[in-house]
């Protein structure tokens, strides 16, 4: 038995490297999906806070990431896209990252056209603009200063659905989906706390923790956490096929993989120090 744990605690690099890529690939080759049970999770609180609002609300969701991103972020915009829009709410789209509005709009109009929703009506693209919370505070003032024309450069006026908006207050909810600053501390701080609209999120996995307070203190109505938070929306969306659902799967695989290699490592190592101990 020694032996045998000694030899696995000197395994070439070069085989775990191998086990690793496999465990990514052979999932996605083989199409493995895993169940997904949703707990009392912020993604169930966002998912329950938009559920219950009513058709005709209005939501501005800002797309604050790009393509690095994407892979976490991207699915979990179109879960909620396709919720929000599923729910007859108006969905007023923006970014404070340059490469947001492109994405915003890919979303979108995916989302929409197997919907059967039409921009300008239902949802609309006002673009990119920089400023991060001083042009948040700016929107808290009026909407139609800071973009007087959407992305494609269609006047205010001539945008139906916005005949409603004024300024931030005129949203029922502000979700912002984050891969860094800015992004959820400035949409919490401005829109949240200086102007009183719920604000919701998604963020990447490695910044989820830090938000977590939010969520405590109220400040925030739900959270999605990365690819298992984008996966847990698609869940409780009725999204059968999603890539966050798809990615799990070689996720946790790789990450199986790796706490067992770690596992075998410690006790490779501790099973020699004893036997040193003995000598």
């Amino acid at each position: 038995m020694a032996s045998i744990l000694k030899k696995l605690g000197n395994t070439d690099r070069r085989i775990i490297f191998i086990l690793i890529a496999l465990s990514v690939i052979l999932p996605i080759i083989f199409k493995i999906t895993f169940p997904n049970p949703v707990g009392a999770e912020p993604s169930r609180d966002m998912f329950e806070y938009i559920d219950a609002m009513p058709s005709g609300s209005d939501v501005l969701m800002s797309f604050d990431y790009g393509p690095s991103t994407m892979p976490e972020l991207q699915p979990m915009a179109i879960a909620i896209a396709t919720h929000l829009l599923r729910k007859d709410i108006n969905v007023v789209c923006m970014a404070l990252w340059p490469e947001g509005a492109s994405l915003a709009q890919e979303v979108m109009s995916g989302v929409a056209d197997s919907l059967g929703r039409t921009q300008y009506e239902d949802w609309c693209n006002l673009g990119y603009k920089t400023g991060a919370g001083i042009m948040i505070v700016r929107l808290g003032s009026s909407m139609k200063a800071v973009f007087p024309a959407d992305r494609d450069n269609l006047p205010w006026e001539e945008i139906p659905m916005l005949a409603q908006i004024s300024d931030l207050t005129s949203f029922d909810l502000v979700i912002t989906l984050s891969a860094g600053d800015p992004g959820v501390p400035a949409w919490v701080m401005m829109a949240g706390d200086r102007f009183g609209v719920p604000v919701g999120g998604g963020c990447t996995a490695v910044s989820a923790p830090q938000f977590y307070t939010y969520l405590q203190t109220g400040q925030m109505v739900g959270l999605l956490g990365g690819l298992k938070g984008a996966a847990d929306y698609e869940t409780l969306v009725g999204i059968k096929d999603g890539t966050a659902i798809e990615g799990m799967a070689p996720q946790s695989v790789a990450h199986l993989v790796i706490m067992l290699f770690i596992v075998i490592g410690n006790v490779a190592y501790f099973s020699e120090k004893k036997k040193g101990g003995r000598r």
